[in-house]
């Protein structure tokens, strides 16, 4: 084990990841609750910290005393509340030096360390960013759920639940419909409509494995669901690919990558938003897979060296 120490965390909403690595390797791998103000209180958010620092410690007995650099990727780096407990809290555990940024650009690191590039993110929620040759980022996209989102798992579950219902008014078949009503156990569409104006939101976003199981198994009306979706996300890269296009020129080569839990899992959505791109940028590179934004995260501790 080297000598210089490096702590990454990517932290989200719900879940915090932590990763410590030397200069070469990847040493402990942990997780734990949120660490984000907004979420959670500062006694919370603090013993899930320490908690995941002494569980580094347990599996690799390097002390956080010997850390060079820690990077922390997360959300709302602009809120005062999030980024002063962070500062605070690691003074108070870690050594060396601290940079915080935001969870975009440790996503973009994992995917282009320090390159320029485009992404996609899709998940709960969704956003789209692209880093130009001078390092300048871009977004488009990420504003919730009501403003925009498009391609998130609320958007699908949304889209689907209309979807059906206009398949009922039309008097279409509408496996879609049986299908929802049976995972909420429901008794029919009149109940579906109490349940779908009064549920949790997760609740709306928990039907996309619903809705890719039905585009599997041949239901045309789920598959354009997931494809719309693809091409309304895709929408976005493109429009950043053009401002890209107006910075860097030619020396712009567009590719972008891919983070989230839907671009991992649903590739008729992944599909239709890089053929939606391809319609005017047909020589897009895609990248294979999801990136780890923890190792973007990493990628940035290490540079503190």
């Amino acid at each position: 084990m080297s000598s210089d120490l490096f702590l990454a965390i990517d932290a989200g909403g719900t879940r915090t990841t932590y990763v410590l690595a030397d200069a070469e390797r990847v040493l402990a791998r942990v997780e734990s609750g949120s660490i984000k103000r907004m979420r959670v209180s500062a006694e919370t958010a603090s013993e899930h910290f320490r908690g995941a620092l002494a569980e580094l410690k347990r599996l690799t007995g390097a002390s956080m005393q010997a850390i060079l650099g820690t990077c922390i990727g997360a959300a709302g780096v602009s809120v005062p509340l999030v980024t002063d407990w962070m500062r605070a809290e690691h003074a108070a555990t870690v050594a060396g030096a601290l940079t915080i940024v935001g969870d975009v650009d440790i996503a973009l690191d994992a995917a282009f360390p320090g390159r320029p590039g485009m992404l996609a993110i899709a998940g709960t929620g969704s956003n789209s960013a692209a880093r130009s040759a001078d390092g300048t980022v871009e977004t488009a996209g990420g504003y919730g759920p009501v403003l925009s989102d498009q391609g998130s798992g609320h958007h699908i579950g949304t889209r689907a639940l209309r979807a059906c219902f206009l398949a009922e008014d039309e008097r279409r078949p509408n496996l879609l419909m049986a299908t929802v009503v049976t995972h909420w156990n429901l008794a029919g569409p009149n109940d579906l409509v109490g349940y779908a104006n009064t549920c949790p939101l997760s609740e709306i976003s928990a039907l996309t494995p619903v809705v890719l199981a039905c585009a599997e198994a041949g239901d045309t009306q789920a598959l354009e669901v997931l494809q719309q979706e693809g091409r309304e996300l895709g929408y976005l890269p493109l429009l950043l690919h053009r401002r890209m296009v107006e910075r860097d020129g030619a020396a712009w080569q567009p590719q972008i990558a891919f983070a989230g839990s839907i671009l991992q899992h649903v590739l008729p959505l992944r599909e239709a938003l890089v053929s939606r791109i391809r319609e005017e940028v047909p020589e897009l590179v895609a990248v294979p897979g999801v990136v780890d934004p923890v190792m973007g995260a990493l990628w940035r501790a290490r540079q503190l060296a």
